[in-house]
């Protein structure tokens, strides 16, 4: 595949580009989405232990959140959101999908990015008129090579002007959850760092928008949804992420996508991943020629 080709396939709803190398800022990643005129109404959207944005070039969006609100065009998406978010409506040309680290986010976007949490907000509230001079420069190029070289040196010049960044302390605990993919106590974190658990508890609430708990509960959920989806069998992904067993990972799969453990590995938004965001593809089974987005090629 041409990294800033978009990639092809009859089974799929959208046709994805991905850039050709990773950001100059870590953890930052990004795909571009071309609607194919197939995306089903009513579409779920999977939790991700990331900030998104979602920048409409072309076309609408519609999205309802979890409190039934709707809202129309690009959006920023918190890491948080629970239950189910949908999209309405899908009329798009183009649009470019931006996953950041909750420490980039709060650069990027500035302190109310530690108050998204759970909700999803027009990227005009956070950016004013920016937002639509971005979008409209994106949709200029020709090209998603163009695009992502772009966005990527946008988001590199506002992190860097930044005047405020996250405790080196709370971006260490976020790295330690991180990397032990959410199987993690946090009271030792807090040991470690010389912290009370309130401590680290208020600091990492106030500077990421969510609880270290929460934290460790999405990207938990996240590395367990993908291994479902790339065909391992609930009860051994459920012991090998940390549930206590195969009912609770059961709850929490029911909690943020309204679906069973059975029933989300189909859906659109995740098996696309493995082509987007470089998850291993799902593994040969009974199953795996059910998925809607295809493979990578």
């Amino acid at each position: 595949m041409g990294f800033g080709a978009p990639v092809q396939d009859d089974a799929m709803l959208w046709d994805i580009a991905c850039p050709p190398r990773p950001s100059r800022l870590p953890g930052v990643a990004m795909a571009g989405f071309i609607d194919r005129g197939l995306t089903p109404p009513d579409l779920r959207l999977i939790p991700h232990p990331a900030v998104t944005l979602l920048l409409v070039l072309g076309g609408t969006i519609a999205v309802e959140d979890t409190a039934g609100q709707r809202h129309r065009g690009s959006f920023v998406i918190g890491p948080g959101f629970g239950d189910v978010l949908r999209a309405l409506e899908v009329q798009v040309a183009d649009c470019l999908q931006i996953r950041l680290p909750p420490m980039i986010a709060s650069a990027i976007l500035g302190p109310a990015a530690a108050d998204l949490d759970d909700s999803v907000v027009p990227l005009d509230a956070l950016l004013g008129p920016e937002a639509d001079r971005i979008c409209q420069q994106l949709n200029s190029f020709r090209s998603w090579d163009e695009r992502f070289a772009w966005a990527d040196a946008w988001l590199t010049r506002r992190y860097l002007a930044a005047t405020s960044r996250i405790q080196p302390e709370v971006m260490w605990a976020w790295q330690r959850i991180a990397s032990g993919r959410g199987i993690i106590r946090i009271e030792p974190l807090a040991t470690e760092l010389g912290w009370t658990r309130k401590r680290l508890w208020s600091r990492f609430h106030a500077q990421l928008g969510l609880t270290p708990k929460r934290a460790a509960t999405l990207i938990r959920f996240d590395h367990a949804v993908h291994s479902l989806v790339a065909g391992r069998p609930p009860a051994e992904v459920a012991a090998d992420t940390g549930y206590t067993d195969q009912s609770h990972l059961h709850r929490e799969i029911r909690a943020f996508t309204g679906l069973t453990p059975a029933t989300v590995v189909d859906e659109p938004f995740l098996a696309v991943d493995s082509t987007a965001w470089g998850w291993p593809e799902r593994v040969p089974s009974s199953t795996a020629s059910r998925g809607s987005a295809g493979q990578r090629l």
